[in-house]
């Protein structure tokens, strides 16, 4: 009867703890997860330049960058103000399958990523050109740990555009 009562003790004692873990972990996991996403400090064009493996075209103008910590995938924007033609090399340089096209949906999604910059989402933009690639899909070495890039263009005038890029 002793040993049996031992034995009762001991897998309500494993189970008492089994279950203290699961919810603490829980617990854990929440408030973890409800700080996300967050931008990080101090990061900006360079670190998403960075990221991106890109060089950050001579002359660019109102240069902006941040990057968002996300639990799975951080977020990297980076804009400028350029010319159309170094515009369009940047995208050339994205070796997307599809070319720049017009981005075609009408959208009034909120800000969301380049908000954070003071700039209004490019999704929103009328007559915006937009083109996506996934690196390692593209053979592109450079970029092998960048799952997926987005640009898109928005004409400013005649001669200059406002690129917008997103890398993850």
């Amino acid at each position: 009867m002793r040993h049996r009562k031992r034995g009762s003790l001991s897998i309500v004692l494993f189970s008492a703890l089994v279950l203290t873990s699961c919810s603490t972990h829980a617990l854990g996991s929440a408030t973890r997860e409800s700080t996300y996403p967050y931008w990080e400090k101090g990061a900006g064009a360079t670190e998403a330049a960075a990221f991106m493996k890109m060089q950050i075209p001579k002359g660019a103008t109102d240069v902006k960058g941040a990057v968002q910590v996300n639990p799975r995938e951080d977020e990297y924007i980076l804009s400028f103000s350029t010319g159309k033609s170094t515009a369009a090399q940047v995208a050339k340089d994205l070796h997307s399958e599809e070319p720049l096209a017009s981005w075609g949906i009408k959208s009034t999604q909120e800000s969301e990523l380049f908000g954070h910059l003071g700039l209004a989402e490019p999704k929103t933009l009328k007559d915006a050109l937009w083109a996506g690639v996934c690196p390692p899909c593209a053979k592109d070495d450079r970029r092998r740990n960048v799952a997926w890039m987005e640009i898109y263009i928005e004409n400013l005038d005649s001669v200059q555009a406002r690129v917008y890029l997103r890398a993850f």
